[in-house]
């Protein structure tokens, strides 16, 4: 049985807030990269001030995502790292990391915690980087027209090539090993990785979460970042309504899977039938997509313009004017102008 004090760290460190967390950015609908200082543990490439030859730290690097299925809030990708030769101590034995799927909420947000708390061991060895893809930015990606479209496995690609490199590059960290969990095919996945990084030794494997403590880091990493954006975003969403609207409930959105019956719930009672939802929906999932088209009440047709840039816009609505409401109609749906005075 816990007692208090076990249960105020608890509250504590459920209700920590990671440097990772840029409110303003989740709430605009902005996909953004967050990395944490170099910890004392690890020297960079560049640190030498004197003409003495230095050895820079040889590190070990995980990558891991959270929220990759989701229909709301954003997919986060982390990345962990730390010196080679406290890869399993510190990691697995002192301090249990595994895949955050299977640590309860407590556990990740205490080792969050510790992760960025000065004078913690963890602070001073390891160092993490997230890439936050808003659902703004995944949906814009994936809606785009045919043959453009950027679909979910190659923006993923690229938040994990992006944030290797601002590690290894931007960073100077001497990173000689890097474990990733897989999307799609370990091998092709791996092959593209050695191509951009041929200096790397990368290995790519399912599971990979649970085989290689730096990648149970990085999901850690990931996952309380996800979490905590998402409890951002429905802050956001309750401060926007009217003090009459009580369409969110008393059991919000769930965890924002398609599979959850609250999230499937909230979409329902949140659907604007022209806009639909704000930044804190992905409209390119199935779930979105269909709820608009059986539940809207309008569609709104964007024609490609013409040879001189001229475009016409087509409202389409269940409750437009019929042809027996005439200009009056059009007059009450525009809205009405105050008479000129003269």
């Amino acid at each position: 049985m816990k007692n208090k004090n076990d249960q105020s760290q608890i509250e504590e460190d459920m209700s920590f807030v990671p440097p990772s967390i840029d409110k303003d950015r989740i709430l605009s609908g902005e996909s953004y990269a967050y990395y944490t200082p170099c910890p004392e543990a690890v020297t960079p490439h560049g640190t030498s001030t004197t003409d003495q030859p230095m050895e820079f730290t040889p590190c070990v690097l995980g990558v891991d995502e959270a929220g990759r299925g989701p229909v709301l809030g954003p997919m986060v990708y982390g990345a962990f790292y730390l010196p080679m030769d406290l890869h399993h101590s510190l990691l697995a034995q002192d301090h249990s990391f595994d895949d955050s799927k299977v640590l309860t909420p407590a556990v990740r947000a205490n080792l969050m915690r510790l992760l960025n708390t000065p004078g913690n061991k963890l602070f001073e060895s390891c160092g993490y980087a997230v890439k936050v893809l808003s659902a703004r930015d995944i949906s814009s990606g994936m809606m785009k027209p045919t043959g453009a479209t950027y679909n979910l496995n190659a923006q993923a690609m690229d938040a994990t090539i992006e944030i290797i490199r601002g590690v290894i590059q931007d960073r100077s960290v001497n990173v000689q090993e890097v474990y990733i969990d897989t999307i799609g095919n370990p091998a092709t996945y791996q092959a593209k990785l050695e191509r951009i990084f041929p200096t790397l030794k990368i290995t790519v494997a399912k599971k990979a979460d649970s085989l290689y403590p730096c990648v149970s880091a990085a999901s850690v990493a990931a996952k309380v970042t996800r979490d905590v954006a998402l409890e951002v975003l429905y802050e956001g969403v309750l401060r926007a309504q009217t003090p009459d609207d009580a369409s969110n409930g008393p059991e919000g959105w769930g965890s924002g899977y398609p599979s959850d019956g609250k999230c499937v719930g909230w979409l329902r009672r949140n659907m604007d039938p022209l806009f639909g939802w704000g930044n804190e929906c992905r409209f390119s999932w199935g779930t979105a997509k269909e709820m608009l088209e059986l539940k809207g009440g309008a569609r709104v047709d964007w024609p490609e313009e013409d040879d001189e840039g001229n475009g016409r816009l087509e409202f389409l609505l269940t409750s437009a004017p019929t042809k027996s409401s005439g200009q009056d109609g059009l007059r009450d749906w525009y809205g009405t102008r105050q008479a000129e005075i003269i």
